[in-house]
């Protein structure tokens, strides 16, 4: 009789998680936050389980040299609203960069991960940095290049 295989799924408490280190210097913002979303899910990894926290933390750098394509320099625009009447407030990309330059990886990633309770949990495995020196040499983050 043929033994059938049976499919493996990882707890979230039996996943091994890597630090990683990510350089955001002259890359393309949706690209950069897309294959980060995708190693903070765990989808790199052989044991990926879609309903479990199995991804690697990120630690990305120099957030402040991140670029856009063609127009979006201009026109991108970054919107909240309050839920108050005149509580809608926008900010363009290039004011947003200036001041927190953080917030537009952040926001970028956090679009591509699941907007569930797992995606809450996902989003504060990364780590967003202005410069190029970050507080995590503790936990001996190997350095990637996408």
């Amino acid at each position: 009789m043929k033994q059938e295989k049976q499919t493996r799924f990882i707890s979230t408490a039996k996943a091994e998680r890597n630090w990683v280190v990510v350089d955001a210097k002259d890359q393309v913002l949706g690209r950069l936050a897309s294959r980060v979303a995708s190693i903070i899910r765990g989808k790199t990894k052989p044991t990926f389980t879609p309903n479990a926290d199995t991804g690697d933390f990120v630690v990305v750098i120099n957030a402040a040299q991140v670029k856009v394509t063609g127009k979006r320099e201009m026109l991108k625009t970054y919107v909240h609203y309050s839920g108050y009447p005149g509580g809608l407030k926008t900010r363009s990309y290039g004011e947003l960069k200036a001041k927190k330059p953080e917030f537009i990886i952040h926001n970028a990633v956090r679009g591509m991960l699941p907007k569930t309770r797992l995606g809450d949990q996902l989003i504060k495995k990364l780590k967003v940095y202005t410069g190029s020196e970050h507080p995590h040499k503790a936990q001996k983050p190997e350095t990637i290049s996408l």
